[in-house]
C-alpha cells in the first residue's frame, strides 16, 4: 500500500472511530442530535487527511482552504446547537478528528492514530471521568497540581551543580529527592484513601508504613492502652509497618544506585520474611473493627519531604569526611547514629556515596543494615516503654526477632 493511500485510510478510520462513539452514545440521534455522526465524522477525516497531502504534494493554499471550510461548518453546527444546549463536546471531537487526519495526511500516522485513540477512550469513559472527578476533594486536587508546578516548573529552573564543599551539593538531584518522598507520600495517601480503614489495623499498619513505621509504632503503642481487645490487631499493624520499612528502603537505594539495592536484598530478606509471615496472619484473619489512623491532611508532605532531602545533604557531608577521616568502622558507627532518626536518609546518602565511588559497595550495604538496625531497635523500645499487655509481648518479640535477623546479616554478611 502506497504512502497516500495508508495515510488516507487512517485519516478515515480514525474519524469513523470517533463517529461510532459518538453515534453510540446517541449524540448524533434524536431530538437533540448534534451535527455528526459515524459518516460525517468519517468525511471529516477523509477530508482532513486529503488536506495533508495536499500539502506534502505542493498545494497549500487548496489545503488551508479545505479545512477552513470544515472549521466553519464545526462552527456554524455549534452555534446552532449551542441555542438549546451548551456542550461542545462532539464539536471539539470534529475538531480534533481534523487535526489527527491532517497529521495522518502528512505522515505522521502513529500519531494520529495515538490521538484518535485517546479521544475516543476520552468520550466513552464519560461517566466514569466525571464520577472519578467527583471523588476528588480540594486537597487531593490541591496536592496534583503543586506536584506537577514543583516537577514542571522548579526542577528544570534549578541547576544542575555541583557546588559547595567536596562538590556535593546539586539543587536539581536533591529537587528529585523531594519530588521522590512525596510521591512516596502522596502515593501512600491515595492508598489508604481508596482502600480505607474499613479493612482493620493491619492494613492500616501497612499503609502507614510507606510513610513511616516509627509513626504507626507510636501511635499504635499508645491506642494499645486504651484498646487491650485489639492487642493482637494493632500489633499486627506495627510489624506490617515495619516490614514495608525494608521495601521502602529497596526502592530508595535504587533510586541511586540499583547495585546497592540488590546488595542489600541478602542483609533484608530475613528479617523481611519474619515480619512478613507474622503480619501476613493478620490479613487472612476475620475482619477487625474500624481502624482509627486519620489520612494526613496535607497528602504531599512537602515539608517533611524537604526536610528529608536536607537530611540527606547533611548525611552526606559527613559519610564523606567520616570515609575519608577513619575508615569503614567509623562509617557503620555514624550510620548507627543516623539510623536512629532516620533510615531513608541514610539509604539514599549510601547509594550515592557508592554512585560516586566514595564507598565501597559492601561496606555501604552494611551501613545500611546497621542503621536499620538501630533504627528498629528505637521502635522496639517505643513499643516495650508505651504499649502494654499483650501488644506489647506480640509486638516486642516479632520486633526483636527482626532485629536479630539484622544483627546476624552485618555479623555474617
Amino acid at each position: 500500500m502506497s504512502e497516500s493511500l495508508l495515510a488516507l485510510l487512517v485519516a478515515t478510520l480514525g474519524g469513523a472511530a470517533v463517529g461510532v462513539e459518538r453515534q453510540w452514545s446517541g449524540h448524533a440521534t434524536g431530538p437533540a442530535a448534534r451535527f455528526a455522526g459515524v459518516r460525517t465524522f468519517a468525511m471529516l477525516g477523509a477530508l482532513a487527511g486529503l488536506a495533508g497531502r495536499l500539502w506534502v504534494w505542493g498545494a497549500p493554499t487548496l489545503a488551508a482552504v479545505l479545512l477552513l471550510a470544515a472549521g466553519t461548518l464545526i462552527a456554524i453546527a455549534y452555534v446552532i446547537a449551542s441555542r438549546r444546549d451548551i456542550e461542545a463536546t462532539t464539536e471539539v471531537a470534529a475538531l480534533v478528528v481534523l487535526g489527527a487526519g491532517t497529521a495522518a495526511g502528512l505522515g505522521q500516522t502513529e500519531v494520529a492514530s495515538g490521538v484518535v485513540a485517546v479521544t475516543a477512550l476520552l468520550l466513552l469513559e464519560k461517566s466514569r471521568l466525571h464520577s472519578w472527578i467527583a471523588r476528588v476533594d480540594v486537597q487531593e486536587l490541591s496536592a496534583a497540581f503543586r506536584f506537577a508546578v514543583m516537577a514542571v516548573v522548579v526542577l528544570p529552573a534549578l541547576p544542575e551543580g555541583p557546588y559547595g564543599p567536596f562538590g556535593g551539593i546539586r539543587p536539581r538531584e536533591l529537587w528529585l529527592l523531594v519530588l521522590f518522598f512525596s510521591a512516596l507520600s502522596f502515593a501512600g495517601y491515595l492508598a489508604r484513601r481508596v482502600i480505607g480503614a474499613s479493612r482493620g489495623y493491619p492494613v492500616a499498619g501497612l499503609l502507614g508504613g510507606m510513610a513511616s513505621s516509627t509513626s504507626v509504632t507510636l501511635s499504635f503503642s499508645r491506642l494499645s492502652r486504651h484498646h487491650e481487645g485489639l492487642a493482637r490487631a494493632l500489633a499486627q499493624g506495627v510489624v506490617a509497618a515495619n516490614t514495608v520499612l525494608y521495601l521502602r528502603v529497596i526502592v530508595a537505594a535504587s533510586v541511586l544506585s540499583p547495585s546497592l539495592a540488590v546488595a542489600l536484598v541478602p542483609h533484608l530478606i530475613a528479617p523481611f520474611a519474619i515480619g512478613a509471615l507474622a503480619a501476613a496472619s493478620g490479613m487472612r484473619a476475620r475482619k477487625e473493627p474500624e481502624a482509627t489512623l486519620e489520612l494526613q491532611r496535607n497528602p504531599l508532605q512537602l515539608r517533611s519531604a524537604l526536610e528529608m532531602a536536607l537530611l540527606f545533604q547533611g548525611v552526606l557531608f559527613v559519610m564523606h569526611a567520616v570515609g575519608q577521616q577513619v575508615g569503614s568502622r567509623g562509617v557503620l558507627a555514624t550510620a548507627a547514629v543516623i539510623g536512629l532518626n532516620d533510615a531513608d536518609a541514610l539509604t539514599l546518602s549510601m547509594a550515592k556515596s557508592v554512585g560516586s565511588g566514595l564507598l565501597d559497595l559492601g561496606v555501604a550495604a552494611r551501613a545500611v543494615t546497621v542503621g536499620l538496625l538501630s533504627n528498629s531497635c528505637v521502635k522496639l523500645v517505643l513499643a516495650a516503654a508505651i504499649g502494654e499487655g499483650p501488644f506489647r509481648t506480640l509486638t516486642v518479640s516479632v520486633l526483636a526477632l527482626m532485629a536479630a535477623a539484622l544483627g546476624l546479616g552485618v555479623w555474617l554478611l
